[in-house]
């Protein structure tokens, strides 16, 4: 029989083991439910991933530059970039650099590209973990004793980019950089030619005022004749009269070319940034000889090369990085966050305590009332919007090479004839006199060769300014980027304070990413890519440099 005083005092080795039984069960138990946990909340992204549609963003549209067919006939000299310079004007090359360091639309345009690339600076800073600091302290007053509390501590947030939206946004803001440092080089290469042609037409007006000067002395001439010849008969008044009026006529022309010679002048000095009162030129009065024409080269070559094609194009690339985005957007988010904190009730304990919290948020939309799929369509139809306004560019990038190359051709015909018709006027005059001397002919005949061959003595130098401004327009519609930087140590400088200069400027350039951050440091592409049809990746500009 056993003893129970025995048996009470003897240690309860049974009871002991199943208490650690119970406690390595209670492990295992909390362990499968923590597995659970992390199974459960797989299956939950899944389910969040199905319910989103399992939408997809799609090719970007694009079409083929090989597949169109070759320019017009042109010349075989290439082009520089800076095409001004193929007049050899010292003056052209002298306004032009000014234009380039001090117009205040080119200014403005650099400021919109350093706009453009702080976006996309605060767009690569989702990349980066947030982290915060903080620090709050309180003291209590009460009945009791006082008491004080004092926290600090730092706080971390970071999205996960599960399905690229992040890298998406970035990318379309790239893209949006881009186009915008295209259209700034648009901007340069408009005023440019804004300033060549404003000088031409300050020349050829400066030549028009000597011809016009020649005119009124080659007319008051034939007005003494005239009175000389109809004094000895005692008549003729109307056709002393009819000579005065073309003396008259020639004086007023003279006015007229007066005044546009101001307005030009005026033109010119705000284009390079200088105040129009005291705008004063001497260009000459001799216009330069046509340069050799420029090759016109490949179509698709000259879509790689416009900035307005290439700003078009990255701006219907951004759009497809957009429609990313949004097909993204619809996707669960992953955001993971860190804290830690110091207390203390006094300064002797302040770095004593140190809480430390760790955790994640997995968000995804379940029911928003169509929202993201509305997106989703809004920015599908910007992309073919954005297609269409590339299109549209290319067309008329390759119809104004055209029209400036049948222009060409055609004013130099119509320059030819213009020549012709002025030598057979010549001939014609001197005939006329001869006849008139002798009595065989009218003053009236006299009169109007004379005027028919001053008209055409002023078409020809307008006919002549019309061809070097066709030139300006074909070479503007040639052109491609170049490097804006004024010129420096040329001698042709005036003393006046510069624009800074895009490359002289920290503001203007993209910074490093922070270590870490999945950033494409590859050079942007010099290229427009022409994917086959069904080709949708499209790979952003990754570099920032104005001038490549």
């Amino acid at each position: 029989m056993a003893n129970p005083i025995a048996d009470h005092r003897r240690p309860n080795y049974r009871s002991n083991c199943a208490v650690k039984a119970a406690d390595a069960a209670d492990y295992r138990r909390g362990s499968a439910t923590s597995f659970a946990t992390v199974v459960m909340h797989l299956l939950l992204m899944l389910t969040l991933a199905v319910l989103a549609g399992c939408a997809s963003k799609g090719p970007m549209p694009t079409f083929a530059a090989s597949s169109l067919p070759p320019m017009s006939e042109s010349g075989e000299t290439i082009a520089p970039e800076r095409w001004w310079t193929t007049f050899d004007d010292d003056g052209l090359d002298r306004e032009v650099n000014l234009a380039l360091g001090q117009n205040f639309d080119l200014a403005v345009a650099l400021s919109r590209l350093r706009a453009a690339q702080a976006v996309t600076r605060i767009a690569a800073s989702d990349w980066c973990w947030d982290v915060n600091g903080f620090s709050e302290s309180s003291r209590t007053f009460g009945p009791g004793r006082d008491s004080s509390q004092m926290t600090w501590g730092l706080d971390a947030s970071y999205q996960v980019d599960l399905w690229g939206q992040i890298r998406s946004r970035v990318d379309a803001e790239r893209f949006r950089t881009s186009a915008t440092r295209s259209d700034y080089q648009a901007v340069a290469l408009s005023l440019s030619a804004e300033v060549a042609r404003t000088w031409y037409s300050l020349i050829e007006s400066y030549a028009q005022l000597k011809l016009l000067d020649e005119q009124v002395e080659t007319n008051r001439e034939g007005l003494k004749a005239v009175e000389l010849r109809y004094a000895e008969v005692g008549e003729g008044g109307p056709n002393v009269l009819r000579q005065q009026q073309l003396v008259q006529a020639t004086l007023e022309q003279m006015v007229v070319v007066r005044a546009g010679i101001e307005v030009l002048e005026h033109q010119l000095a705000v284009l390079t940034g200088q105040p129009p009162q005291i705008a004063r030129y001497e260009p000459g009065d001799t216009l330069p000889e046509l340069p050799p024409m420029p090759f016109a080269g490949l179509p698709a070559d000259l879509l790689n090369r416009r900035p307005d094609v290439r700003a078009a194009y990255f701006a219907l690339a951004a759009a497809d990085r957009d429609v990313a985005a949004a097909v993204s957007d619809q996707y669960p988010r992953l955001n993971l966050g860190a804290s830690i904190v110091n207390s203390a009730q006094n300064p002797e304990t302040l770095f004593r305590d140190w809480f430390l919290s760790l955790g994640g948020q997995l968000i995804g939309p379940i029911i928003d009332g169509g929202q993201r799929r509305a997106e989703v369509a809004r920015t599908r139809a910007v992309v073919w919007q954005r297609f269409s306004e590339y299109r549209q560019t290319t067309l008329i990038a390759l119809q104004e090479v055209e029209d400036a190359l049948a222009l060409e051709r055609r004013q130099i015909e119509r320059i030819q004839l213009l020549e012709a018709q002025f030598k057979s006027a010549e001939l014609a005059s001197q005939q006329l006199l001869q006849y008139f001397i002798t009595g065989n002919t009218s003053y009236l005949d006299v009169l109007s060769t004379v005027q028919s061959r001053q008209s055409l003595q002023r078409s020809i130098l307008s006919a002549r300014l019309d061809l070097i401004q066709i030139r300006i327009g074909l070479y503007l519609a040639l052109a491609g980027a170049f490097d804006t930087r004024p010129i420096e140590n040329n001698g042709l400088l005036l003393d006046a304070p510069q624009l800074t200069s895009e490359r002289d400027s920290d503001a203007g350039e993209l910074l490093p990413p922070p270590a870490g951050m999945p950033v494409d440091v590859s050079p942007a592409p010099t290229e427009l890519p022409s994917p086959a049809a069904g080709s949708g990746t499209v790979k952003p500009a990754k570099e920032f440099d104005l001038n490549e």
